[in-house]
C-alpha cells in the first residue's frame, strides 16, 4: 500500500507543478501584448530623429545657397549622397537577418522576392528621388526658407489621397479638416508674391520655386504611398534590414543620376570656384554639404522606418512636426520676413497637423480598447481550459 500512496502523491504533485507552469505561461502570454506595444512605441520614439534630421538639413540647404553656393546639382547630390553610412548597418542587421534565418525552421517571414523585382523598385524609386529632390533644390534656391517650409506642409494633403488610392487609408472629419486647412495655408502663400518680392526674389523665379516645392511636395507623397504598397504587397519582410535596403539602393541610384547630371549640365565646372567663394570659406563650404548629406539620411531612413512600423500618412504627420521650428529659425538665422498671411498660414497650418494628430490618437484608443477585450476573452479562454 505504500509504494501505490507513494506513487499516487507523486503524481498530484507533478499535476500541480504542471498547472502551475501553465498558470504561468498563461500570465505571462497575457502581458505579451502589452509589452510589445511599450516596445513599439520606444521604435516609434526612436524615430523622432526624422524631425531633427530634417529641420538641420532644411536649413543647412538654406545655408548653402545663401553663402554663395549655385549649383542645384549638387544640392540635390547632397540629399541622397549620404548613404555610404548606413554600410555597417546595412552590415549587422544583413548578418542578423541570415543568423535567425539559418537557425529558423520555416524561413517564409525572411523569404525575400526575386533580385529582377527589389532591382526594377529600388531603380525607379531612385529616379523619383533624383527629380523630387531637384524640384526641392530649386524651390530652396528661389524660396525663403519660411515659405519653403510652409509649402512642404502640404505633403500631408497629398499623401492622404494617395494613401486613400494606394493603401486604403479611411477618411474622417478630422482629416478632411486637415487637408482642407492645409490647402488654405498654401493658397495663402500662392497669393503672397508682392511681398516675397520684397526679399530680392524675382517674381519669375518665385513662381518657378513656388511650383516646384509644390510638385516636390507631391511626388515625395506619393513616394512615400507607394513604398508602404511595396513593403504591403511586395518584399513582405518584416525586418529593418528592408528598410536600410530601402533607403540604401535607391539612394545609390539617385547619387548616380545626381552625378549624370552635374556633369552633363556642366556645372561641375563652377564647383571649385564656388568653394573658394564661399562666404564662410572653404571649409564652411565642405561641412555644409557633408553634414547636410548625413542629416538628410537621417531623416530618410527614419522616415521609412515610420512608414515600416505604421504609414506613409503617419510618417508624414511626424514629418510636419518639423513645419513650426523652421520658419522660426529661419527668421532668427536668415532674417527671413515673417508677416500676417505667413503667420495666418503658420497658424493654419499647424492646425491641421492638430486635428490629424487628434484622429490618430482616437485610431490609437479604438486599438487598445479592441487588444484589450480581445487579450481579456483570449486569456479567460485559456483560464477555462486549464482548469
Amino acid at each position: 500500500m505504500e509504494p501505490a500512496q507513494e506513487l499516487q502523491q507523486d503524481t498530484q504533485a507533478d499535476d500541480r507543478e504542471q498547472n502551475s507552469n501553465k498558470g504561468t505561461f498563461v500570465t505571462n502570454l497575457m502581458k505579451l501584448p502589452r509589452l510589445k506595444h511599450y516596445k513599439w512605441w520606444l521604435r516609434i520614439a526612436s524615430y523622432s530623429f526624422l524631425i531633427a534630421g530634417q529641420t538641420v538639413a532644411t536649413l543647412l540647404g538654406r545655408l548653402y545657397f545663401d553663402q554663395g553656393g549655385n549649383s542645384k546639382w549638387m544640392a540635390t547630390f547632397v540629399q541622397s549622397a549620404g548613404f555610404p553610412i548606413l554600410l555597417p548597418l546595412l552590415f549587422f542587421f544583413s548578418l542578423s537577418l541570415r543568423s535567425s534565418a539559418s537557425t529558423t525552421l520555416n524561413t517564409s517571414s525572411t523569404k525575400l522576392p526575386p533580385l529582377s523585382t527589389l532591382a526594377f523598385l529600388y531603380f525607379a524609386f531612385g529616379l523619383m528621388l533624383t527629380g523630387n529632390n531637384l524640384m526641392y533644390s530649386y524651390g530652396l534656391l528661389y524660396l525663403p526658407v519660411s515659405t519653403y517650409s510652409l509649402l512642404c506642409a502640404t505633403q500631408l494633403a497629398f499623401n492622404a489621397l494617395f494613401s486613400f488610392f494606394f493603401n486604403s487609408q479611411k477618411f474622417t472629419p478630422f482629416i478632411l479638416n486637415s487637408l482642407v486647412l492645409l490647402t488654405i495655408s498654401a493658397s495663402l502663400l500662392a497669393v503672397n508674391t508682392n511681398s516675397e518680392n520684397m526679399t530680392g526674389i524675382p517674381k519669375g523665379k518665385y513662381v518657378i520655386g513656388f511650383l516646384c516645392t509644390l510638385g516636390a511636395s507631391a511626388i515625395f507623397s506619393l513616394n512615400l504611398s507607394l513604398v508602404q504598397l511595396s513593403f504591403q504587397k511586395v518584399i513582405k519582410t518584416e525586418t529593418f534590414s528592408a528598410v536600410l535596403d530601402m533607403q540604401f539602393y535607391p539612394s545609390f541610384v539617385a547619387t548616380c543620376g545626381c552625378v549624370v547630371g552635374l556633369f552633363a549640365s556642366g556645372e561641375w565646372k563652377i564647383l571649385r570656384n564656388e568653394m573658394e567663394n564661399y562666404g564662410k570659406g572653404r571649409v564652411s563650404y565642405m561641412m555644409t554639404l557633408i553634414w547636410t548629406a548625413v542629416t538628410w539620411q537621417i531623416s530618410s531612413t527614419a522616415m521609412l522606418g515610420l512608414i515600416f512600423e505604421v504609414s506613409s500618412l503617419f510618417c508624414n504627420v511626424i514629418s510636419t512636426l518639423a513645419l513650426p521650428v523652421v520658419p522660426i529659425l529661419a527668421v532668427m538665422f536668415f532674417h527671413d520676413k515673417m508677416d500676417g498671411v505667413k503667420v495666418t498660414a503658420l497658424l493654419l497650418a499647424v492646425w491641421g497637423f492638430l486635428s490629424y494628430i487628434y484622429q490618430h490618437y482616437l485610431d490609437d484608443s479604438k486599438s487598445k480598447v479592441n487588444k484589450t477585450g480581445y487579450n481579456e476573452s483570449s486569456g479567460a479562454g485559456a483560464v477555462i481550459e486549464v482548469c
